[in-house]
Protein backbone atom coordinates (compact mmCIF):
# COMPACT_ATOMS: atom_id res chain seq x y z
CA UNK A 1 0.00 0.00 0.00
CA UNK A 2 2.52 2.54 0.98
CA UNK A 3 4.53 2.18 -2.68
CA UNK A 4 1.35 2.56 -4.34
CA UNK A 5 0.27 5.71 -2.12
CA UNK A 6 4.06 7.17 -3.05
CA UNK A 7 3.84 6.04 -6.85
CA UNK A 8 0.81 8.54 -6.66
CA UNK A 9 1.75 11.26 -4.84
CA UNK A 10 5.48 11.27 -7.02
CA UNK A 11 3.39 11.66 -9.74
CA UNK A 12 1.16 15.11 -8.63
CA UNK A 13 4.78 16.17 -7.49
CA UNK A 14 6.81 18.89 -9.55
CA UNK A 15 10.19 20.08 -8.84
CA UNK A 16 12.52 22.58 -10.49
CA UNK A 17 15.14 21.86 -12.33
CA UNK A 18 17.83 24.14 -12.62
CA UNK A 19 20.12 24.68 -16.04
CA UNK A 20 23.94 23.50 -14.89
CA UNK A 21 25.26 26.60 -16.96
CA UNK A 22 28.64 25.69 -16.02
CA UNK A 23 28.49 22.40 -17.62
CA UNK A 24 30.91 22.25 -20.41
CA UNK A 25 28.67 20.24 -23.03
CA UNK A 26 29.73 19.47 -26.70
CA UNK A 27 25.41 20.25 -27.54
CA UNK A 28 22.40 19.80 -25.49
CA UNK A 29 21.53 21.21 -22.46
CA UNK A 30 21.89 19.98 -18.49
CA UNK A 31 19.69 20.63 -16.13
CA UNK A 32 19.97 19.40 -12.19
CA UNK A 33 17.67 18.62 -8.76
CA UNK A 34 19.73 19.25 -6.62
CA UNK A 35 18.67 16.47 -3.74
CA UNK A 36 15.90 14.78 -5.05
CA UNK A 37 14.11 13.52 -1.85
CA UNK A 38 13.44 9.99 -1.83
CA UNK A 39 11.48 8.13 0.66
CA UNK A 40 13.77 5.12 -0.17
CA UNK A 41 17.55 6.36 -0.79
CA UNK A 42 19.90 8.98 0.65
CA UNK A 43 18.98 12.04 -1.81
CA UNK A 44 21.38 13.17 -4.01
CA UNK A 45 21.38 15.60 -7.23
CA UNK A 46 19.26 14.36 -10.23
CA UNK A 47 20.44 15.22 -13.94
CA UNK A 48 18.87 15.66 -17.09
CA UNK A 49 20.48 15.80 -20.14
CA UNK A 50 18.26 17.39 -23.14
CA UNK A 51 19.31 17.13 -26.73
CA UNK A 52 19.45 20.15 -28.99
CA UNK A 53 16.04 21.78 -30.29
CA UNK A 54 14.04 19.53 -27.55
CA UNK A 55 10.65 20.44 -27.81
CA UNK A 56 7.28 19.95 -25.84
CA UNK A 57 5.69 19.29 -29.85
CA UNK A 58 7.42 15.57 -29.69
CA UNK A 59 7.75 12.44 -27.59
CA UNK A 60 11.31 11.35 -26.22
CA UNK A 61 12.53 7.98 -25.04
CA UNK A 62 14.27 7.70 -21.71
CA UNK A 63 17.70 6.60 -20.88
CA UNK A 64 18.48 6.17 -16.98
CA UNK A 65 21.99 6.14 -16.00
CA UNK A 66 23.85 5.20 -12.70
CA UNK A 67 26.51 7.73 -11.47
CA UNK A 68 25.27 10.70 -13.16
CA UNK A 69 27.74 12.83 -12.28
CA UNK A 70 30.37 10.89 -14.49
CA UNK A 71 28.61 11.09 -17.91
CA UNK A 72 28.99 14.56 -19.29
CA UNK A 73 31.93 16.97 -17.78
CA UNK A 74 35.39 15.78 -17.16
CA UNK A 75 36.08 19.10 -15.38
CA UNK A 76 34.06 18.38 -12.69
CA UNK A 77 34.74 14.48 -12.64
CA UNK A 78 37.06 13.23 -9.67
CA UNK A 79 39.26 11.31 -12.33
CA UNK A 80 38.97 14.25 -15.13
CA UNK A 81 37.33 11.48 -16.89
CA UNK A 82 33.67 11.20 -18.55
CA UNK A 83 31.10 9.15 -20.92
CA UNK A 84 30.92 11.40 -23.23
CA UNK A 85 27.12 10.77 -22.90
CA UNK A 86 26.20 14.25 -24.75
CA UNK A 87 28.31 14.04 -27.85
CA UNK A 88 27.61 10.41 -28.57
CA UNK A 89 23.57 10.68 -28.02
CA UNK A 90 23.98 13.74 -30.09
CA UNK A 91 25.79 12.29 -32.75
CA UNK A 92 23.94 9.14 -32.90
CA UNK A 93 20.47 11.26 -32.88
CA UNK A 94 21.22 13.79 -35.94
CA UNK A 95 22.71 11.00 -37.93
CA UNK A 96 19.48 8.93 -37.19
CA UNK A 97 20.66 5.61 -35.92
CA UNK A 98 18.86 6.15 -32.69
CA UNK A 99 15.76 7.38 -31.64
CA UNK A 100 15.52 10.99 -30.08
CA UNK A 101 16.08 10.77 -26.22
CA UNK A 102 16.52 11.89 -23.23
CA UNK A 103 19.19 10.87 -20.48
CA UNK A 104 17.99 11.29 -16.97
CA UNK A 105 21.84 10.56 -14.46
CA UNK A 106 21.42 9.24 -10.83
CA UNK A 107 23.90 10.70 -8.83
CA UNK A 108 26.01 8.09 -6.50
CA UNK A 109 27.14 8.78 -3.43
CA UNK A 110 30.61 7.11 -2.62
CA UNK A 111 30.20 5.96 0.42
CA UNK A 112 27.44 3.73 -0.04
CA UNK A 113 27.23 3.38 -3.62
CA UNK A 114 28.38 -0.59 -3.73
CA UNK A 115 25.32 -0.91 -1.16
CA UNK A 116 23.08 0.99 -3.18
CA UNK A 117 23.61 -0.89 -6.56
CA UNK A 118 24.65 -4.07 -5.59
CA UNK A 119 21.77 -6.34 -6.82
CA UNK A 120 19.90 -7.42 -3.45
CA UNK A 121 18.44 -10.24 -4.31
CA UNK A 122 21.42 -12.24 -5.57
CA UNK A 123 22.85 -11.90 -1.88
CA UNK A 124 19.58 -14.97 -0.83
CA UNK A 125 21.98 -17.03 -3.17
CA UNK A 126 25.04 -17.00 -0.73
CA UNK A 127 24.90 -19.45 1.65
CA UNK A 128 23.67 -18.24 5.36
CA UNK A 129 27.14 -19.46 6.76
CA UNK A 130 29.09 -17.03 5.39
CA UNK A 131 27.06 -13.92 5.05
CA UNK A 132 28.91 -12.65 8.34
CA UNK A 133 31.76 -12.44 6.67
CA UNK A 134 31.52 -10.95 3.70
CA UNK A 135 33.07 -7.62 2.92
CA UNK A 136 31.52 -5.26 0.57
CA UNK A 137 33.41 -3.43 -2.45
CA UNK A 138 35.68 -1.62 0.09
CA UNK A 139 36.39 -4.31 2.10
CA UNK A 140 34.35 -3.24 4.96
CA UNK A 141 31.75 -5.89 6.58
CA UNK A 142 27.98 -4.89 8.53
CA UNK A 143 26.89 -3.11 5.36
CA UNK A 144 23.41 -2.82 4.90
CA UNK A 145 22.29 -3.29 1.30
CA UNK A 146 19.99 -1.15 -0.69
CA UNK A 147 19.51 -2.04 -4.04
CA UNK A 148 15.58 -2.85 -4.03
CA UNK A 149 15.03 0.37 -2.45
CA UNK A 150 17.33 2.22 -5.27
CA UNK A 151 15.57 0.61 -7.88
CA UNK A 152 12.06 1.79 -5.83
CA UNK A 153 13.52 5.52 -6.40
CA UNK A 154 13.62 4.98 -9.75
CA UNK A 155 10.97 3.47 -10.36
CA UNK A 156 7.89 4.76 -8.42
CA UNK A 157 9.50 8.51 -7.73
CA UNK A 158 11.70 9.46 -10.51
CA UNK A 159 10.26 7.94 -13.50
CA UNK A 160 6.78 9.40 -12.75
CA UNK A 161 8.44 12.79 -12.10
CA UNK A 162 10.36 12.29 -15.38
CA UNK A 163 7.00 11.52 -17.48
CA UNK A 164 5.25 14.45 -15.87
CA UNK A 165 7.60 16.99 -16.20
CA UNK A 166 9.01 16.27 -19.72
CA UNK A 167 7.64 14.91 -23.09
CA UNK A 168 8.26 11.68 -23.21
CA UNK A 169 7.23 8.13 -24.19
CA UNK A 170 6.32 6.36 -20.56
CA UNK A 171 6.23 2.34 -22.26
CA UNK A 172 8.59 -0.35 -22.24
CA UNK A 173 9.59 -0.15 -25.31
CA UNK A 174 11.07 3.56 -25.02
CA UNK A 175 12.30 3.49 -21.44
CA UNK A 176 15.83 2.42 -21.02
CA UNK A 177 18.68 1.89 -17.92
CA UNK A 178 22.73 1.39 -18.26
CA UNK A 179 25.75 1.66 -16.32
CA UNK A 180 29.38 0.31 -15.99
CA UNK A 181 30.81 -1.76 -13.65
CA UNK A 182 28.20 -1.69 -9.81
CA UNK A 183 26.12 0.27 -12.30
CA UNK A 184 26.07 -2.39 -14.87
CA UNK A 185 25.05 -5.17 -12.16
CA UNK A 186 22.05 -2.40 -11.18
CA UNK A 187 21.03 -1.84 -14.74
CA UNK A 188 20.93 -6.02 -14.82
CA UNK A 189 18.84 -5.83 -11.53
CA UNK A 190 16.30 -3.41 -12.89
CA UNK A 191 15.53 -4.74 -15.79
CA UNK A 192 14.98 -8.13 -13.71
CA UNK A 193 13.14 -6.73 -11.41
CA UNK A 194 10.84 -4.50 -13.48
CA UNK A 195 10.66 -6.64 -16.65
CA UNK A 196 7.93 -4.06 -17.28
CA UNK A 197 9.10 -0.88 -17.03
CA UNK A 198 12.58 -1.43 -18.94
CA UNK A 199 12.56 -2.29 -22.40
CA UNK A 200 16.55 -2.44 -22.49
CA UNK A 201 19.47 -2.71 -20.50
CA UNK A 202 23.05 -1.15 -21.08
CA UNK A 203 25.33 -3.57 -18.50
CA UNK A 204 29.26 -2.25 -19.34
CA UNK A 205 32.26 -3.79 -17.72
CA UNK A 206 29.90 -5.20 -15.18
CA UNK A 207 31.34 -6.75 -12.02
CA UNK A 208 30.50 -9.73 -12.02
CA UNK A 209 32.98 -10.32 -9.05
CA UNK A 210 30.42 -8.58 -7.02
CA UNK A 211 32.43 -7.22 -4.34
CA UNK A 212 36.68 -7.31 -4.27
CA UNK A 213 38.09 -9.53 -6.62
CA UNK A 214 39.43 -12.52 -4.02
CA UNK A 215 39.84 -16.58 -3.86
CA UNK A 216 36.63 -18.38 -3.23
CA UNK A 217 34.31 -14.99 -3.91
CA UNK A 218 30.70 -16.78 -3.65
CA UNK A 219 29.39 -13.30 -5.22
CA UNK A 220 29.29 -14.30 -9.22
CA UNK A 221 28.04 -17.96 -8.25
CA UNK A 222 25.06 -16.11 -6.58
CA UNK A 223 24.71 -13.29 -8.84
CA UNK A 224 24.23 -16.15 -11.87
CA UNK A 225 21.74 -18.20 -9.84
CA UNK A 226 19.62 -14.69 -9.15
CA UNK A 227 20.25 -14.45 -13.23
CA UNK A 228 19.34 -17.93 -13.70
CA UNK A 229 16.07 -17.35 -11.68
CA UNK A 230 15.02 -13.74 -12.36
CA UNK A 231 16.72 -12.39 -15.81
CA UNK A 232 13.59 -12.23 -18.73
CA UNK A 233 13.23 -14.24 -20.89
CA UNK A 234 13.92 -13.32 -24.61
CA UNK A 235 10.59 -11.56 -26.42
CA UNK A 236 10.32 -7.95 -25.81
CA UNK A 237 13.72 -6.61 -24.16
CA UNK A 238 17.45 -5.82 -25.27
CA UNK A 239 19.89 -6.29 -23.46
CA UNK A 240 23.86 -5.36 -23.98
CA UNK A 241 27.00 -6.31 -22.31
CA UNK A 242 30.15 -5.88 -22.72
CA UNK A 243 34.10 -6.62 -21.15
CA UNK A 244 37.82 -5.29 -21.27
CA UNK A 245 40.59 -7.31 -20.43
CA UNK A 246 42.83 -4.25 -18.60
CA UNK A 247 42.72 -3.21 -14.95
CA UNK A 248 39.76 -4.30 -12.83
CA UNK A 249 38.41 -5.36 -15.99
CA UNK A 250 40.84 -7.98 -16.50
CA UNK A 251 38.34 -10.29 -13.88
CA UNK A 252 35.78 -10.40 -16.34
CA UNK A 253 36.30 -12.37 -19.39
CA UNK A 254 36.47 -15.95 -17.24
CA UNK A 255 32.98 -14.94 -16.75
CA UNK A 256 31.92 -14.33 -20.46
CA UNK A 257 30.68 -17.92 -21.42
CA UNK A 258 28.44 -17.75 -18.36
CA UNK A 259 26.70 -14.80 -19.56
CA UNK A 260 26.45 -15.98 -22.87
CA UNK A 261 24.69 -19.41 -21.32
CA UNK A 262 22.13 -17.42 -19.16
CA UNK A 263 21.21 -15.72 -22.53
CA UNK A 264 21.23 -18.36 -24.59
CA UNK A 265 19.12 -20.58 -21.89
CA UNK A 266 16.74 -17.47 -21.69
CA UNK A 267 16.21 -17.68 -25.54
CA UNK A 268 18.25 -14.48 -26.25
CA UNK A 269 20.26 -14.67 -30.31
CA UNK A 270 22.16 -11.81 -31.54
CA UNK A 271 19.35 -9.87 -32.55
CA UNK A 272 18.38 -9.16 -29.13
CA UNK A 273 21.43 -9.28 -27.29
CA UNK A 274 25.10 -8.50 -26.69
CA UNK A 275 27.97 -9.72 -24.68
CA UNK A 276 31.01 -7.73 -26.41
CA UNK A 277 34.68 -8.54 -25.66
CA UNK A 278 36.71 -5.49 -26.25
CA UNK A 279 41.08 -6.12 -25.83
CA UNK A 280 43.14 -4.18 -24.15
CA UNK A 281 40.52 -1.79 -22.41
CA UNK A 282 40.46 -1.11 -19.29
CA UNK A 283 37.60 0.07 -16.09
CA UNK A 284 37.75 3.37 -17.15
CA UNK A 285 35.48 6.04 -18.33
CA UNK A 286 37.96 6.42 -21.09
CA UNK A 287 37.24 3.05 -22.31
CA UNK A 288 33.75 3.04 -21.97
CA UNK A 289 33.45 6.89 -23.93
CA UNK A 290 35.06 5.28 -26.52
CA UNK A 291 32.74 2.33 -27.45
CA UNK A 292 29.67 4.23 -25.86
CA UNK A 293 27.73 4.47 -29.85
CA UNK A 294 27.73 0.49 -29.56
CA UNK A 295 24.76 -0.29 -26.60
CA UNK A 296 22.94 3.42 -27.04
CA UNK A 297 22.75 2.24 -30.73
CA UNK A 298 21.81 -0.94 -30.49
CA UNK A 299 19.66 -0.31 -27.42
CA UNK A 300 17.90 2.87 -29.44
CA UNK A 301 18.09 2.11 -32.68
CA UNK A 302 14.94 3.10 -34.89
CA UNK A 303 12.33 0.23 -35.06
Amino acid sequence: MQDEVTEEVSSELAYNFIPVTSAELSSGKLVRLDSFPSKYITPRPIDVWLPENYSKDKKYAVLYMHDGQMLFDATTTWNKQEWKVDEWASRLINEGKTKDFIVVAIHNISEIRWQDLFPQKAFNYIDESIKDSLVDIAGKGNFKLNGDNYLKCLVKEIKPLIDKQYSVHTDKSNTYVMGSSMGGLMSMYAVSEYPEIFGGAGCLSTHWVGARPVEDNPYPDAIFRYMNNSFPKAGSHKVYFDYGNKTLDKHYPQYASKVDGILKEKGYTEEDSKNLFFEDTEHSENSWNQRLDRPLEFLLNKD
